[in-house]
């Protein structure tokens, strides 16, 4: 008799992802800046008030600005002076340079050296989302609840990514999530390889 294939998990994951993906890009893209026309637009924060500063080019080359806040407030112009003394001339160059390209957009990021650091965290969390797929597959394969190797292989190489990128992000909540997990994906890989080599020395029976 032909087993059925179980499609309902697979169904069950496609609709969680779809679900975080719209509620991290939809809910922000329907948040919309009070800003000008052609106006360029970058990530500000500023305590717990989020929003961006806009900038726009004059006819003479000279820009604008404002700071916008998703609460609908929008400051009196700013010159460029004022905002090299409020941000320093770094932001100014920021805030002044041509548009970003759209996955820097995207991502909220500024440079190549940050798209690299995207690319561990992405790397750590497919490896993380792959382990479960692995496991699934397997345990279907043998009709029970099974954990092999690889899982806790996928787990370590996976977290060891998501850690550095979480320490690049400077977020804590992150960091502190790995940290206990690094511990435990060594200590099973640990008990592996020492049931190994126990069972190793027993002699075979006759």
């Amino acid at each position: 008799m032909t087993k059925r294939r179980k499609w309902e998990p697979v169904a069950a994951l496609l609709l969680v992802l779809l679900i975080g993906l719209w509620l991290a890009l939809g809910p922000d893209s329907l948040r919309k800046l009070p800003s000008r026309d052609n106006a360029s637009l970058q990530s500000l924060r500023i305590a717990d008030t989020r929003g961006a500063l806009e900038a726009s080019r004059s006819p003479d080359g000279t820009h604008t600005f404002r700071i916008l806040t998703r609460e609908g407030h929008a400051s009196p112009d700013l010159t460029e002076s004022q905002i090299r003394d409020l941000f320093g001339q770094a932001a100014l160059d920021q805030a002044t340079a041509p548009s970003p390209n759209r996955v820097f957009k995207l991502l909220n990021i500024t440079t190549w050296t940050s798209l690299v650091w995207i690319g561990i965290g992405l790397a750590g969390q497919l490896a993380f989302s792959c382990r479960f797929l692995v496991q699934w597959l397997v345990s279907e394969k043998e009709r029970r609840t099974v954990v092999p190797e690889s899982f806790w292989w996928m787990s370590l190489i996976g977290g060891i990514a998501l850690f550095a990128y979480f320490v690049w992000r400077q977020d804590p909540i992150g960091v502190l999530g790995q940290s206990s997990g690094l511990v435990i994906y060594s200590r099973n890989l640990r008990l592996i390889y020492k049931a190994r080599r126990r069972a190793s020395r027993i002699p075979l029976a006759d």
